[in-house]
């Protein structure tokens, strides 16, 4: 019996912990695409990534028709991220499964959101994503480099450790 690497890695959790939205891809029963921003997710397990169907109807609706989705996440001040390729399924707040997956959905969104139910994501396959100055000027472009040219853009600075 081959084991299974899962695709989940430290690397991509602290990543996804670093990145303030997702964008979860879904397509209708006509194939009409739909990207929208998901505030609350999570990095479930190994193999899962659970979503909070908070003002999500279209994303249900549609995961309902057709189960594969496609949800990206980057880390705007590095410029890098990952694509992850899976299929999703919704798990109502009815569903005896759904206070272990909503467990770290409930514990973000807090007061703040009504979780109507969790996208469940079981993530099939992985990728990089990286700004185009990774690939096209390696020599000049760094972590710290990114760093400071988005900071520069978002018009933010960097705060001192133990300052707030």
């Amino acid at each position: 019996m081959s084991t299974v690497q899962a695709p989940l890695t430290d690397a991509i959790r602290e990543t996804a912990r670093r990145s303030v939205l997702c964008w979860l891809a879904t397509v209708d029963a006509e194939g009409q695409p739909n990207v929208s921003p998901k505030e609350v997710w999570a990095i479930a397990d190994d193999q899962h990534v659970v979503v909070a169907h908070i003002a999500s109807p279209i994303s249900a609706r549609n995961i309902a028709q057709h189960p594969q989705v496609c949800l990206s996440f980057v880390d705007v001040f590095v410029q890098k991220g990952f694509k992850l390729i899976g299929t999703a399924r919704e798990v109502r707040a009815t569903d005896a499964e759904f206070p272990d997956w909503a467990a770290p959905l409930l514990a973000m969104a807090g007061q703040r959101f009504t979780i109507q139910s969790v996208l469940l994501v079981y993530v099939k396959s992985v990728a990089a994503i990286v700004a185009p100055s990774y690939r096209f000027y390696p020599d000049d472009t760094t972590e710290a480099s990114q760093v400071a040219s988005a900071m520069r853009a978002y018009n933010v600075q960097a705060v001192e450790k133990g300052k707030t």
